[in-house]
């Protein structure tokens, strides 16, 4: 059974947008809501290049990363074809306008993904 930790309340999260849960270890988790008020959790991190999946914008139950357009479905974490890839899922629910996330996931699920290294590129071997 899961130990649900309140995370915020569902006005909180813009309609067709996201908000970010910092975590002690590993990347934000970001949970979208729809609008129809569905809410949905996944790492902040697109598949393909690592973008920010909080910025990007919520079409019905999917994110567009805000780099490359990739759509990433919000309740499975997959990219659509023909793109591949998925992005981890956080079990989140909604409960009397509170959003919870269980808790042991949010300290212990997916922390081995690291964001994409950013600055200029460089040979291997080149100092």
């Amino acid at each position: 059974m899961p130990d649900w930790q309140a995370i915020c309340m569902l006005d909180d999260i813009p309609m067709l947008g996201a908000r970010r849960v910092a975590r002690a270890q590993g990347l934000d988790v970001a949970i979208f809501r729809n609008r129809e008020d569905e809410v949905f959790a996944l790492l902040d991190r697109c598949p393909h290049k690592g973008g920010p999946l909080s910025q990007g914008l919520v079409l019905g139950r999917s994110v567009a990363c805000p780099l490359h357009n990739w759509t990433i479905g919000l309740g499975d974490g997959q990219a659509t074809a023909p793109d591949e890839g998925c992005t981890p899922r956080f079990a989140v629910k909604l409960e009397d306008g509170a959003v919870y996330l269980d808790a042991h996931e949010l300290a212990h699920h997916a922390l081995e993904l690291q964001a994409p290294m950013a600055g200029p590129a460089r040979r291997c071997g080149a100092r």
